[in-house]
């Protein structure tokens, strides 16, 4: 308000102090649906010894979820001396939040589902490795593609260019080295940031279709087909 929203009305901080509160009151929610049924179960008994280290894992995941998100929230109260830029998180922060969300609802995923459904016995061939390590590594760059997200949020880095294919008028712009050192750029150079979302998206894309591809030629389950139809699907609408 001091440096920037010199106009901002009761009603319009309001709006934004609600958002706020509701991701923090959510968050919590989330945390007591962890930790109060793990406790109810852990003391009666039904968890096996290898599940005992899987929930406390996510128990503790949990809580160093809530201990980001205010680590990032601080970086975007502190008092920067000489500067009237836009008040923003850190985008190392930000990123750092976002992946450790992504790591948290990955392994709840996983671990429900290991519960929930056997896993097929299915015969360790040659195409099916492929196909696993494919898997694995198109995971990687899913979740790297994700956190870039967290860097173009951080730095307002959407704003920057609102074309595509191209950045303005060039494929390459001409900023995209603008910081130094190098490797700044990557990290803080909105333009940089940007052009790297865009390309991780589209190698998203391509790996996901080829991932698809690459399943029908293996004789699959019924369960497992529909999981890569889907991927291929929901990174469509992506």
């Amino acid at each position: 308000f001091d440096s920037l929203n010199h106009d901002m009305t009761l009603a319009e901080f309001k709006f934004i102090w609600y958002m706020e509160y509701s991701h923090r009151m959510w968050g919590r929610v989330v945390g007591l649906a962890y930790i109060l049924p793990a406790a109810y179960f852990w003391r009666r008994g039904w968890l096996s010894r290898p599940l005992k280290g899987c929930v406390l894992a996510l128990c503790g995941l949990v809580c160093f979820q809530g201990l980001l998100g205010w680590y990032m929230v601080k970086s975007g109260l502190e008092e920067k001396p000489d500067s009237y830029d836009i008040p923003r998180v850190s985008q190392y922060r930000l990123a750092a939040h976002l992946g450790s969300a992504l790591v948290l609802y990955s392994a709840s995923l996983w671990t429900g589902l290991s519960l929930l459904l056997p896993r097929h016995k299915l015969p360790e061939t040659h195409q099916l490795l492929r196909l696993r390590q494919y898997a694995h590594g198109t995971t990687a760059l899913i979740f790297l593609t994700a956190l870039s997200g967290a860097f173009v949020a951080g730095l307002d880095a959407g704003l920057v260019y609102n074309s595509f294919p191209k950045m303005g008028e060039r494929w390459i712009p001409d900023d995209l080295l603008a910081f130094s050192p190098m490797l700044r750029n990557i990290f803080e150079n909105p333009t940089t940031v940007q052009f790297d979302h865009r390309i991780l998206g589209i190698a998203s894309v391509t790996a996901v279709t080829a991932l698809y591809l690459f399943s029908r030629k293996i004789p699959l389950p019924r369960r497992t087909r529909m999981a890569v139809t889907s991927l291929l699907a929901v990174a469509c609408m992506q």
